[in-house]
């Protein structure tokens, strides 16, 4: 309002600072000289107006004044203005008050030359603030109103908007009620934008709430799991017991008395307890696996581990034929056999003699170098040839890799680890299969997956369709004789398992061409990521548990 009312006063004396400048007191006074002596009347016949004019003598003396449209609201004029006061401040408006101690006048002065007086007189001429004022008063007025209206509608408009933006709010107020009942299936719908507080934080409540609801679903997964672990290890430590117990009972009845019958007792009691004591540590090997501990990831080549197993295998089992093979590496052309050994000793020309179906590994094998074992001393007893020991078969092992090479199957994981899944695999194979049949190892990659792979390939019975995917659910046997005969606990595979999934890998079992078991294991490669965005990996991800799992 300072700046409207400044803008109208300074316009108000602009038209005074023009206005004193020209002849207005001969409009509102009459001027007659008589003996060289001006007298001054006031006009009759003027139109009312807000003007106010005054003119002082050439001694400062007020002569008289004249206009307006009303009386009682005339401006005070000086009693004096000197002719030294007009010149100096000639046409700059001051302002005078007015007569009923209203709003005041702004008044401008300057000299006034009477024709045919040789004398200069002041003209002084006024005009009232009070239209000024009216209008700021009027615009004050407005502007209050427009105020208060604008006020008002905003502070509706506020509520109305906070009202709509938040009333979503009460659907997570109703969703966390039901949460701290129990109710883990609630979730909040009618997402709004992201961009909006809301929108993010039904989100953020939507992934907590699955979140929580996957973990939950997860422990009474592990729950119920936990619960049939215990129920069939109970089972399976139960059974050597009451082997050992029943033979100990016999023996304390005097069942047992000669001395063969004690040897038996005891040899039974012996192999119990061995039984009992593998699967102990077999349990003690799942609980550490569970828990993730003692993991230590490294950098491992495959091919050492296959042909270090390949060499145990030999050693346990000195009839079969362990062939190696590296699908990284070109073989190298022809056969380097051992000095003075005919063609047909290669592996796949034995394989076939055993009866073993000639697979496309047995004919990759031929063309790689055979080391051998010297073979073991014949005692003096068997020098005949009577009881003289089966033939030993060879090892049939990669060679470096010299040739052309792709990406080394390099993996990260815990070496150990490795190798103990590589040997529970073999024993897997060895245990199903004849003493003189033959197994295959290969390693090699899979670039496209950033994997690694080792393959354990047998020739036995092989794994039907329908139970692939139980045998390595833990305490899993087959009930046919043969599983019973072999003795196995049924935790082996379980390990594998177990092993695998905590070093980030993925094991399969698929037929072998021609009849028998292929176990694939895979581990991600150490080319595929640094070392510590591998350790970066989830070991335990929240996985939704089907229903019907059980």
């Amino acid at each position: 309002m300072a700046f409207l009312r400044n803008t109208l006063v300074a316009a108000l004396d602009t038209s005074l600072s023009q206005a004193v400048s020209s002849d207005v007191a001969s409009g509102l006074i009459g001027i007659e000289v008589v003996d060289g002596e001006p007298l001054f009347t006031v006009k009759d016949d003027v139109a009312p107006n807000d003007m106010w004019v005054a003119l002082y003598g050439p001694d400062g003396e007020r002569v008289i004044t004249a206009g307006g449209d009303d009386p009682d609201r005339a401006p005070v004029f000086p009693d004096t203005i000197t002719l030294e006061y007009t010149a100096r401040e000639r046409g700059t408006p001051f302002t005078i008050p007015s007569a009923d101690g209203g709003s005041g006048f702004r008044a401008a002065v300057d000299i006034y030359p009477v024709g045919g007086v040789g004398t200069l007189f002041t003209q002084l001429i006024a005009r009232p603030l009070a239209p000024i004022n009216e209008v700021v008063g009027t615009f004050l007025g407005i502007y209050a109103i427009l105020a208060l209206i604008t006020i008002v509608g905003g502070a509706l408009l506020t509520r109305w908007l906070v009202t709509l933006t938040f009333r979503s709010l009460g659907q997570v107020e109703t969703t966390a009620m039901a949460i701290a009942q129990g109710d883990f299936s609630q979730r909040l719908t009618d997402i709004e934008p992201t961009t909006t507080e809301v929108g993010r934080l039904k989100t953020a409540l939507n992934t907590m709430l699955g979140r929580m609801d996957a973990a939950i679903t997860q422990r009474d997964a592990t729950v119920r799991q936990m619960r049939r672990f215990i129920g069939d290890a109970s089972h399976e430590l139960r059974t050597p017991l009451v082997t050992v117990r029943g033979w100990a009972e016999l023996y304390r009845l005097g069942a047992i008395s000669g001395d063969d019958d004690v040897a038996q007792a005891m040899d039974r009691i012996e192999s119990e307890a061995k039984r009992m004591g593998l699967l102990v540590e077999d349990l003690l090997a799942l609980a550490r696996l569970d828990e993730r501990r003692d993991v230590v990831f490294g950098p491992v080549d495959l091919r050492p581990v296959a042909r270090d197993a390949a060499l145990d295998v030999r050693a346990t089992s000195p009839l079969r034929a362990v062939t190696v093979i590296d699908t990284t590496i070109e073989p190298r052309d022809g056969t380097d056999a051992a000095p003075g050994e005919p063609a047909s000793n290669d592996p796949g020309e034995q394989a076939r003699r055993r009866g073993a179906p000639t697979t496309a590994i047995a004919r990759a094998g031929a063309t790689l170098s055979l080391l051998r074992r010297k073979p073991r001393p014949v005692p003096a007893s068997q020098a005949s040839g009577v009881g003289e020991p089966p033939p030993v078969a060879p090892i049939d092992l990669a060679p470096p890799a010299t040739g052309p090479t792709s990406l080394p199957p390099v993996v990260f994981g815990d070496e150990n680890r490795i190798r103990q899944v590589v040997a529970n695999l073999l024993g897997n194979a060895r245990r199903f299969t004849a003493e003189d049949s033959p197994i295959e190892l290969r390693v090699g990659i899979d670039a496209a997956a950033g994997m690694g792979w080792i393959e354990v390939a047998d020739h036995g019975e092989g794994v039907p369709d329908q139970i692939k995917d139980k045998i390595f659910q833990r305490f899993w046997r087959a009930d046919t004789s043969r599983a019973r005969e072999t003795g196995g606990t049924g935790l082996g595979l379980s390990i594998v398992a177990s092993i695998v999934e905590a070093l980030h890998g993925r094991v399969r079992v698929k037929d072998t061409p021609g009849g028998g078991a292929t176990f694939h294991v895979a581990f991600p490669l150490a080319s595929s990521r640094t070392a510590q965005e591998h350790l970066h990996i989830e070991t335990q991800p929240i996985r939704p548990v089907r229903r019907g799992a059980d």
